[in-house]
């Protein structure tokens, strides 16, 4: 199956390859702040499909996680924020010879908070209601509905008002992200529930929480597998976006695991 070309900026020429998946509602600007640290890697940031300058890809999480797999280079490290964290665990599982480490940012394998169902325990994250709410707003106010979504991101942080202007200043330098890809994108946090499927990942694993995240709750953690090639970073004064908040801790983490697994 083809896929139409999605956009995707890649810095450097040399070293282990990167790639970046940027979360819901944005694009790849919003890592801008982290090119200078990793100015040694050939590291490619991807703009979802219709986010930023990609177009749109039809269907759901299987079709963009395809696409991806087949537009990027093999054996790359995958670093993932939030909805991103989710789409680059999928890589992980389905085409695991595209992935050689992953880094999972702000991120659930299933991010709508779950009922006990039989033998399926109940899960901590975000209420059914807020979703709802917000693909009922998509169609009457797409740009208003992306910048609510913005500010909850940067909740609790210390700084969440210069997080959420940082946040709007590096995204809105692209266009607004179309209403379908919007739509996949929360689907795709309402539906997919990768759980029983997390233990297929094998390669080495970092995951990196905001302590103070109202999205993600770092809770999960002792719900998750866990390993020697597996590390759990918290950031302690944190939201959901701590690459943002906490450039200088969160690189203090990522740029070691790099070098460790690249």
């Amino acid at each position: 199956m083809s896929f139409p070309a999605l956009h995707i900026d890649t810095i450097g020429s040399q070293g282990q390859d990167i790639v970046i998946l940027h979360g819901w509602g944005v694009n790849n600007q919003v890592f801008s702040p982290l090119q200078n640290a990793l100015h040694q890697y050939r590291v490619h940031y991807v703009d979802l499909p219709g986010f930023g300058l990609s177009p749109n890809i039809d269907g759901d999480i299987s079709q963009w996680v395809q696409a991806l797999a087949s537009q990027l280079p093999q054996q790359a490290i995958w670093v993932g924020w939030s909805l991103g964290g989710l789409v680059a665990s999928q890589v992980a599982i389905d085409y695991p010879k595209s992935v050689a480490a992953l880094v999972t940012i702000a991120s659930s394998p299933c991010f709508m908070a779950r009922e006990e169902n039989g033998s399926t325990p109940s899960w901590s994250g975000i209420q059914p209601e807020v979703l709802t709410q917000f693909s009922n707003q998509l169609n009457r106010d797409l740009s208003r509905t992306v910048e609510r979504f913005l500010a909850i991101q940067a909740m609790g942080s210390d700084n969440a008002k210069s997080d959420i202007q940082q946040i709007k200043s590096l995204v809105l330098s692209k266009p607004l992200p179309t209403q379908q890809a919007l739509s996949q994108g929360l689907d795709m946090l309402a539906q997919v529930d990768l759980r029983p499927k997390i233990t297929q990942i094998q390669q080495p694993w970092l995951r990196i929480w905001g302590k103070l995240d109202s999205l993600v709750p770092r809770k999960i953690i002792t719900s998750l597998p866990s390993s020697d090639d597996i590390k759990d970073v918290v950031i302690n004064k944190a939201s959901h976006a701590p690459f943002i908040s906490h450039p200088d801790e969160f690189l203090a983490h990522l740029l070691p695991w790099i070098i460790k697994y690249g």
